[in-house]
């Protein structure tokens, strides 16, 4: 698209030669390198494939494990350490949850009021201008933020990031009267840099697995927990399945005795499986094709029954509860570690190196950017359509795996190559789903929601980011 030439976009590489390689890495291979992915915890497999690849280790692979290692024991200087599993030995900072019927837990503050202006906590102007044209698509919706509560868990997640800079934000340019948050994270898979609590926004450092207690009012629940991405609710089944059902559980419990005025479920487009072609583009009325033991079914099965808990709480409870199954979201504030297909792929082309296309690459996906994603969900927050489920997501265009990565390649100003690897975990071998589009006709009828960002777009502005960051 045109608009999307403009001067300081990644230049789209003309000739630039991007050429298909096929690499078969025989299985014993494999077995070793995951030995090595054992070690590096968070780095994972594909660090090790990276620099397998890079490094050419294709003989005598047993001697030069030791530089793999050293090669990604240098790529990990400078970087985050992981957080901290629950299970695992907890963080010193970490306070105890209070129980419901228990004094509250106290707010942490971080930093001081300086650091608090959305530019400087983004640290990012690609964000900065998402959240304020963010705000703009809300324009008609600000009287519901108004001098209103919010709880939002996984607030310093992927998605939660955002909502957090955009309560922020309107605080800061738009609000008379402020809105307050409560935000609950534990950093199991998040970065845990630039926190923001001020006297408005409150960070809590809590683990949705147990009870959280307050005595704040709370207007709007946003129920955002989760560990999404493949590698890590392999590496975190237990903490995946605790997430999606206990902290559900509490979450509902705190919006009952609370009388919230909307709960948000973020569910996900896992609960259809890996659908039946006649059934893609997915209406919402589809029951899925789900493998309850599969390798997906930890997360797969822990919304399915996220779901459940959410409807009856509807029914006999009369919490006002919405369901919302986002469709392949990205953008700016996603982990470049995250291994899910679009910041896999930019992560390597930024660093020269191939992309990495597991199996063929005949899958399909549609993109949601993150800008759109939101202004879907708080619209739905905000609506009157208690206990129905809706699908967030951009249904055009569905593209394949393999033109995706080819796409990446053409927005990088030198020539990237795209390599096919055996898939590196069964997640993906053998239980990736075929096709993955959403039907938004309801959501669309039910909030007037009309995606506002292209995929090319979209991936301009995610490609700047990751330079940036």
């Amino acid at each position: 698209m045109a608009k999307n030439k403009k001067s300081g976009d990644p230049k789209q590489g003309k000739g630039s030669g991007t050429k298909l390689i096929s690499m078969r890495i025989p299985k014993e291979t494999i077995s070793k390198l995951r030995k090595v992915a054992e070690k590096k915890g968070d780095m994972g497999y594909q660090q090790v494939i990276k620099s397998y690849i890079n490094l050419g280790l294709i003989d005598e692979l047993d001697q030069d494990l030791k530089t793999v290692q050293t090669a990604l024991a240098k790529q990990q200087l400078g970087q985050t350490s992981p957080a901290t599993a629950p299970s695992q030995k907890p963080e010193p900072k970490a306070e105890p949850i209070q129980s419901l019927v228990k004094s509250p837990a106290k707010p942490k503050t971080a930093g001081s009021s300086k650091r608090n202006s959305i530019g400087e906590l983004a640290t990012s102007k690609v964000i900065t201008d998402d959240i304020k044209e963010l705000a703009k698509s809300l324009d008609g919706y600000y009287h519901f933020f108004a001098g209103k509560t919010f709880l939002i868990t996984g607030a310093f997640g992927f998605l939660g990031r955002y909502m957090v800079f955009l309560l922020k934000y309107l605080n800061d340019n738009v609000l008379s009267r402020k809105a307050k948050a409560l935000l609950l994270d534990n950093f199991v898979t998040g970065y845990e840099q630039r926190v923001i609590s001020d006297e408005n926004l409150a960070f809590y450092r809590a683990d949705v697995v147990k009870p959280f207690a307050t005595d704040e009012p709370i207007d709007y629940l946003i129920h955002a927990a989760g560990i999404a991405s493949p590698v890590y609710y392999t590496k975190y089944p237990i903490e995946t399945m605790d997430v999606g059902t206990l902290g559900t559980r509490n979450m509902l419990e705190l919006a009952r005795i609370k009388n919230v005025k909307s709960f948000l479920f973020t569910s996900s487009s896992e609960v259809y499986g890996d659908p039946d072609p006649k059934h893609v583009p997915t209406k919402e009325d589809y029951y899925g094709n789900v493998s309850i033991l599969g390798p997906r079914s930890c997360y797969d099965e822990s919304k399915r029954f996220g779901e459940t808990m959410c409807m009856t709480y509807w029914k006999v409870f009369n919490v006002p509860v919405k369901l919302v199954r986002p469709f392949n979201v990205y953008g700016p504030g996603i982990r470049p570690d995250d291994y899910r297909v679009l910041p896999n792929f930019i992560e390597h082309a930024l660093r020269k190196e191939p992309l990495p296309i597991h199996g063929e690459g005949k899958n399909t996906r549609s993109f949601c950017y993150i800008n759109d994603a939101l202004e879907a969900l708080f619209k739905v927050l905000f609506s009157n359509a208690n206990g129905e489920a809706f699908n967030i997501g951009n249904p055009a265009p569905e593209i394949s795996v393999k033109d995706l990565g080819a796409m990446v390649a053409e927005f990088m100003p030198y020539k990237v190559d795209v390599v096919n690897i055996d898939p590196p975990h069964t997640v993906y071998a053998s239980a990736d789903p075929k096709r993955r589009c959403p039907d938004i006709s309801k959501l669309t009828k039910v909030t007037g929601f009309k995606p506002r960002y292209p995929l090319e777009e979209g991936l301009v502005r995610t490609i700047k980011w990751f330079r940036e960051f």
